[in-house]
Order: C-alpha cells, then structure tokens, then sequence
C-alpha cells in the first residue's frame, strides 16, 4: 500500500513539478503550495500553527519554509517569544500569484480529469483513510493483528 502511494506520488508531483518548468516557476515546488495558499487565505502565522492548517508536522513545514525562504517566497519574522517565527509571502511570492493561481485551477481540473477516469474518486478514497487512520492507526491494526495471529499459532501447551 504505502509503495503505491509513494509511486502515486512521485508521479503527480513529477508532472506538476516539469509544468512548473514549462511556465517558467523553475523553482517553485509543488509542496510550496499548501503554505501560499495557507498564508494568502488567512495571512502570516507561526510555523506551528502553518503546519496544522496545512495538515504536517511542525518539522515538515519548518522545513519547507526554510526552502521557500531561500528562494525569497517567504520571509520570517520572531514571534512573540524567541522560538516563534511568524511567516509571511514575499513581494516576489505576490507578484507570482496569477501565475501560480492559473496553476492551481488548471492543476485541479487535471486532477478531476485523473478522476474521472478512477473507478472511485482518489481525493474521497484518501480523505476516507486518514479519517479511518485517525480513528485507529495502523500501528494499532497491526499490533491486533499481530497479536490474534501469535494466539492463533500458539502451540497447545496440554
């Protein structure tokens, strides 16, 4: 399971990532993304709170936060203690947004097309396993498992 997903993965943002080249955002990575669209819709914010909207670890978006701040797409200011940054878009990240805006539409109407042609919607098959993740983890399913597989094979001790 978690190979195909990678595999799924890897080739969507393969392909996003090559269209970007084509329109000239080189740079721009597909897991730029969900931080603009985090940021534009509710303003700057702490990483932390970043990467909860965003649905990553506080490392994951640490991380790419500090890839888009390289590329002047973000820029960070302390918070109210010393351990806070405040992440806001960039004058260059601004002057992309029609650009990555016309991206993004065309991006999900490819993903609808991808879609349509499933025999179930991927987005709704995807939010319906984390939802069933988040009800039990599949450390937990496999520990079960794991644990009725050993009574199973026990060997009889009479």
């Amino acid at each position: 399971m978690g190979t195909l997903l990678r595999h799924v993965l890897e080739l969507t943002e393969a392909d996003v990532s090559a269209f970007f080249e084509d329109i000239g955002l080189g740079d721009y990575r597909p897991r730029f993304t969900p931080i603009v669209r985090a940021i534009v819709a509710r303003g700057p914010m702490p990483i932390r709170d970043l990467a909860a909207e965003v649905g990553v670890t506080h490392s994951a978006a640490s991380q790419t936060v500090a890839q888009m701040a390289r590329q002047d797409l973000v820029s960070l200011k302390p918070g109210r203690d010393a351990r806070q940054r405040i992440v806001s878009l960039t004058e260059k990240t601004r002057r992309l947004m029609p650009t990555l805006e016309a991206e993004w539409a065309a991006t999900q109407a490819a993903a609808e097309q991808l879609e349509a042609e499933l025999p179930y919607p991927l987005r709704e098959v995807l939010v319906a396993a984390v939802e069933a993740l988040e009800r039990k983890s599949l450390r937990d399913r496999i520990a079960e498992t794991d644990a009725a597989l050993r009574i199973e094979r026990r060997p009889d001790q009479g």
